[in-house]
């Protein structure tokens, strides 16, 4: 996994960080106060946790030897205000970043949570995130490999799947490019000469026929090339069905096409999976995008538990250390 974007400390201590913790910074350096805190960061409901690798390669640079950094990781599970990070360290060195620290498992944390969600319905089912267009285009590379972390197998932009390890990213052909070529199987053909031979030849086959027609003329086209037909047909007409899989399944199979396999996309749920799951639907893989997308932040807080080694924190709070097993120091 590549690092997290190193050259944007200055952003996340400056123009990106609540204005509030410059002037806290500002007024005691002014009156030559920084005592040496702890602080806890935990959430505010039960999920995956994801966003904390990026903020730790974010502290790892601005923390020195003899300061602790504690953390539990990307994908692990996480309860209500369990501590998932603990930092003791002179204030002056980690205050201004608060902003960025919580926002990065906020946002991260909701979308692996909604993955994970996601992949448990699919049941085993192989699930690609096609979510990034749902967000803003600084955000959703992020947005991709924090639904890897919540178990998606693959995702559709090459920077998400380069933080989340990935060979490469998931995704053949758009419905733009069909509709210039003016017809599928022409399409799928150019497609078939052109691209190299690692891009696996999965043919959209919902934008001018009926799909098992269209299934069918595609796959006597391509032959053995044919990796799979992928249907993401609008709500305009009645989206994807369990029935409408189950037929291109059965036309394609008497067609003497098995190995073709069925990929379904547009407007997948976990709910809607589990539905394609019970029904025992042949699908091969699902796109999943807004389901993931536009998953809800979870809410992180800071705490500061000590000042100076004293218990000290805010009225509603526990002051001092609590049991926190689970976290592991950062070297």
């Amino acid at each position: 996994m590549r690092e997290f974007f190193p050259d944007l400390l200055e952003y996340y201590g400056g123009p990106a960080a609540d204005v509030y913790f410059q002037r806290a910074r500002d007024t005691l350096a002014g009156a030559g106060i920084d005592a040496v805190v702890t602080m806890d960061y935990f959430g505010d409901r039960d999920g995956v946790l994801c966003g904390i690798d990026e903020a730790v390669a974010l502290l790892k640079q601005v923390l020195r030897p003899g300061d602790v950094l504690c953390t539990l990781r990307d994908g692990d599970a996480f309860v209500t205000k369990e501590t998932v990070l603990r930092v003791t360290a002179p204030y002056s060195r980690f205050g201004i970043y608060e902003t960025a620290v919580l926002g990065m498992m906020a946002s991260g944390s909701g979308w692996a949570t909604a993955a994970r969600e996601v992949v448990e319905a699919a049941a085993g089912t192989r699930v690609i995130s096609f979510g990034a267009r749902h967000v803003h285009p600084l955000v959703g590379p992020v947005m991709e490999y924090a639904a890897i972390v919540g178990g998606c197998n693959g995702c559709a932009t090459p920077l998400g799947a380069e933080l989340a390890g990935l060979k490469a990213p998931s995704g053949t052909m758009p419905h733009a490019m069909i509709l210039v070529f003016g017809d599928t199987v022409e399409a799928a053909l150019a497609f078939d000469q052109h691209m190299p031979e690692d891009v696996l030849r999965i043919v959209l086959v919902d934008t001018f026929k009926d799909e098992a027609e269209e299934s069918l003329r595609v796959a006597e086209a391509l032959g053995k090339r044919l990796r799979g037909v992928r249907l993401d047909t609008p709500w305009e007409r009645g989206r994807v069905t369990v029935e409408l899989v189950k037929e291109v399944r059965a036309r394609l199979d008497l067609g003497g096409h098995p190995e073709v396999g069925i990929f379904v996309s547009g407007g997948m749920t976990a709910e809607r999976i589990r539905e394609f799951v019970a029904a025992r639907a042949p699908v091969d893989s699902f796109g999943v995008g807004m389901a993931i997308a536009a998953a809800p932040a979870i809410g992180f807080t800071a705490d500061i538990k000590e000042v100076g080694g004293e218990p000290r924190t805010k009225r509603g709070r526990v002051p001092g250390i609590v049991p926190a097993p689970r976290l592991k120091q950062v070297s």
